[in-house]
């Protein structure tokens, strides 16, 4: 299997140019060449700037609202540009440095993943400026099969939801650069280099490639298999894992009895998840060195698992538990001042009221069938394999 990357800087394309990259540390190949070292050492072209997304591009800064400051990469001699900073796109200054942007970043298979949304913010930006933007295609860590879960409502788009799409995509960034271009209007000079021999249906470790942490709460695939349900509890005041060896696979909280929750879990009869009673002390973030009640998310069959379902289950079950006890998170998230977090990230305020009034789980579920058959249809123009 070749990555987008691979292809391009094996072709021409980049040859006399002063070159911009998007890039942090997943940016790797199967050979754990980074993109940056490879664009560096090339004569026929020039890097010229490095540009960071969330988490920096060493994705060395942990929690998931700090911005990271520009700076120089004393080894290659080129500023890098943080796009989690003062400003969430580059400005015209920093485009004046290079001919054309190469973007190429490791997306989880979730819309709330802000990486897709730095992507769509160099589209932008480009698209003022008439630069010419190449993404380099990478696989979508879950498979490009499974879609799931609600779609973004009008008047509740942010940066961790720019654009009316399913919380589990089941698309590559290099089709969701297209759908984001060419659907939403910003009309870019957008040339996407897509990988050969990935299909459809691969997880991560069936594609030979290396797994490097795309964020720091993103240690595993494990991790990215459960978390476009479970990331709903950034949205609570329930930790959702971070401080433990295992975000978004542990949820609970010091009230919370997680014998309990696990049975009535289990009573359910998810899917491709097994839900165990599990005590862990976070060691920063919510709750930090107070022991945590709760469960850990076992996936038992990931083409059966439906995380979404998974997630917003675990959710309504807590509350269930403890109503008296259950806080949703309080703004500002993500500089949304007038809007509840956990709104924000579902994308409207269904799913908060459905978990206040314990509604079913089937008629939770069911409310994103038409959805799902809309955005269906929607992406079907955008897909490369």
């Amino acid at each position: 299997m070749l990555l987008g990357s691979e292809r391009l800087i094996a072709s021409p394309r980049l040859n006399g140019l002063r070159v911009g990259v998007v890039a942090n540390p997943a940016s790797v190949d199967r050979g754990f060449r980074h993109v940056v070292d490879r664009l560096a050492s090339a004569r026929d072209w020039k890097l010229a700037a490095i540009f960071g997304p969330q988490h920096g591009f060493r994705s060395d800064l942990q929690d998931n609202m700090i911005e990271t400051a520009h700076a120089e990469d004393a080894r290659r001699k080129v500023p890098i540009f943080s796009l989690y900073s003062e400003t969430r796109e580059p400005t015209p200054a920093m485009l004046d440095l290079i001919d054309v942007l190469v973007i190429d970043i490791q997306d989880v298979g979730a819309r709330i993943y802000t990486f897709i949304y730095t992507m769509a913010n160099c589209l932008r930006a480009a698209a003022r400026k008439g630069l010419p933007v190449i993404v380099c295609d990478r696989p979508n860590p879950i498979g490009g099969v499974k879609i799931e879960g609600p779609m973004l409502e009008p008047g509740y788009e942010s940066f961790v939801g720019q654009f009316p799409i399913l919380m589990r995509h089941g698309m590559t960034v290099g089709e969701l650069a297209r759908l984001f271009n060419e659907r939403h209007g910003i009309g870019a000079a957008l040339e996407v280099v897509p990988m050969e021999g990935w299909s459809r249906g691969m997880y991560w470790d069936e594609t030979g490639l290396p797994w490097v942490m795309p964020s720091p709460n993103m240690p595993t695939l494990d991790t990215a298999i459960v978390y476009p349900g479970t990331v709903l509890f950034e949205g609570t005041m329930l930790s959702e894992g971070r401080g433990t060896t295992r975000p978004f696979e542990l949820i609970g909280a010091p009230w919370l009895d997680g014998e309990q929750l696990a049975s009535r879990m289990n009573a359910l009869g998810l899917k491709g998840a097994h839900f165990r009673a599990a005590n862990f002390e976070p060691t920063f973030q919510k709750h930090a060195r107070l022991t945590c009640g709760g469960c850990q998310i076992h996936v038992t069959d990931r083409n059966a698992f439906r995380p979404v379902e998974a997630g917003v289950a675990l959710m309504r079950e807590c509350y269930g538990l403890a109503p008296d006890r259950f806080q949703w998170r309080a703004p500002p998230y993500e500089y949304e001042h007038d809007k509840m977090p956990i709104d924000i990230l579902a994308g409207s305020q269904a799913v908060r009221r459905q978990v206040e009034g314990q509604a079913p789980l089937d008629d939770i579920v069911g409310g994103w069938s038409a959805g799902e058959a809309e955005f269906a249809a929607i992406r079907r123009e955008y897909l490369l394999y």
